[in-house]
């Protein structure tokens, strides 16, 4: 909870709206940490999926980014969406413009496509099934041996992917700002300064850095194996918003967030970072900014959102 009066008189204004709408706040390990602390579900990309696919509130508060709230309309096409800042973008989606990813897709027809859930509806809506990075290996092993594979749009998960795999991928060139940014001089001088942490790193951090990770997982991965691992010290290469979650559920434990290359907080999503407290309880209140998905591209995009879910049951 948060310790300003204020900040607790947010706490409570917004548990009073959840109970009158009945609403639903579901929000990314990479918020801030008062946003994770008021919302019914906290979870990576995978988890939050599930949460909006099982929810029956009428009124959906997604505290994550675009895309995530997009999903989240996509599998509740009768229940409102809302989100805290529109502007809350991903540059890893950015990345793929639809129309010139159906250029590069028409080269390729042959080619099953995986998409990785950071992307917009519309890619999705071109896509043969949608993946996270939990579930990205399990996803491509499910597909035919013979099929050729397009990965879109992260390089870097793609390549990780294709080597636990074994499979050979055509991958769009694509990567998070975040996950890139990274300094591998700085994080090999923290391993020298702390021989005893141990470091773990998101597949969509670089490959050289993640050649250096004692271990590699998505977001709840590296939650998981910080509250089971019996090291005590970890540099941890990831947005650092996944740390509260790591202090709150292995207390005592030592956590060093990997550091970028220049002297800045580029470790930190901006566009995770534009949702605040205040935008939560505004948004629920006047239920808005409202996310909507065009008709016809929701149906697209949910037959491979949907064969995601079933493949990773």
């Amino acid at each position: 909870m948060g310790t300003l009066a204020g900040t607790d008189d947010l706490f409570e204004k917004i548990s009073q709206l959840k109970r009158q709408k009945q609403a639903v706040i579901l929000a990314h390990y990479y918020q801030e940490p008062d946003i994770q602390d008021i919302a019914d579900h906290v979870g990576d990309s995978l988890e939050l999926a599930r949460a909006a696919q099982r929810t029956e509130a009428p009124l959906i508060v997604f505290a994550g980014v675009h895309f995530m709230a997009e999903g989240a309309k996509i599998l509740n096409p009768s229940r409102k969406v809302v989100m805290p800042d529109l502007r809350a973008g991903c540059s890893l989606s950015d990345s793929c413009p639809p129309d010139a990813f159906a250029r590069f897709r028409a080269k390729h027809p042959d080619h099953f496509v995986v998409t990785y859930i950071n992307c917009s509806a519309a890619i999705k809506a071109q896509s043969d099934v949608i993946c996270t990075s939990s579930n990205a290996v399990k996803i491509v092993n499910r597909i035919p041996r013979d099929r050729p594979i397009l990965f879109a749009p992260d390089r870097n998960l793609g390549a990780y992917v294709a080597k636990q795999t074994g499979r050979e991928m055509l991958l769009w060139q694509g990567a998070c700002i975040v996950h890139e940014t990274f300094s591998e001089r700085k994080i090999i001088d923290l391993q020298i300064r702390n021989p005893e942490a141990e470091l773990i790193a998101h597949p969509e951090c670089e490959p050289t850095l993640l050649s250096r990770a004692a271990f590699v997982g998505s977001t709840s991965a590296l939650l998981n194996h910080v509250i089971e691992s019996p090291k005590q010290t970890f540099i941890v290469a990831t947005e650092e918003g996944i740390l509260h979650q790591m202090r709150k559920k292995a207390p005592g434990k030592n956590l060093i967030p990997a550091p970028p290359n220049q002297n800045c907080s580029c470790n930190e999503c901006p566009f995770m970072k534009l949702n605040t407290l205040e935008k939560v309880y505004a948004c629920l209140k006047t239920e808005a900014p409202e996310i909507t998905v065009p008709e016809d591209v929701r149906e697209k995009a949910l037959v491979p959102l949907q064969r995601m879910l079933d493949w990773s049951k």
